[in-house]
């Protein structure tokens, strides 16, 4: 994972790219789902704001809702992983984003986001 993401307590997390935001759950996330099986994802020009639940995840043990860090519009979505969702239990796996997003968040919505090294902190 890229330690330039902000994490989410709840294992999402927002990851600033030039064109935007990418939007997915941690690595530890991943693994306490265990074999993920069935992902979907919002459509592109969805907006959603901080908190509202924009995917949900399926896997062997149970079915979780993923929630937005930061308001934002959808302008992407990784058709790879709603086509092969078992791509996203591969470690070596890279692209392992959800969604990019548009955002004009101000800084009361990063507010509570960790640093992925804190996060890692808080979760080992």
């Amino acid at each position: 994972m890229d330690e330039n993401m902000l994490c989410t307590r709840n294992h999402e997390y927002v990851l600033e790219k030039d064109e935007g935001y990418e939007v997915g759950i941690t690595d530890y996330g991943i693994e306490q789902l265990g074999d993920i099986v069935f992902v979907e994802l919002p459509d592109t020009n969805t907006e959603f704001s901080k908190g509202e639940v924009f995917a949900t995840i399926e896997s062997v043990k149970a079915a979780t809702e993923v929630y937005m860090p930061i308001s934002g519009v959808v302008t992407e979505i990784n058709e790879e992983i709603v086509n092969n969702p078992e791509l996203l239990n591969d470690e070596n796996y890279e692209n392992k984003w959800f969604i990019r997003i548009e955002s004009d968040a101000d800084q009361i919505e990063f507010s509570d986001l960790l640093d992925y090294s804190d996060y890692k902190d808080e979760v080992e």
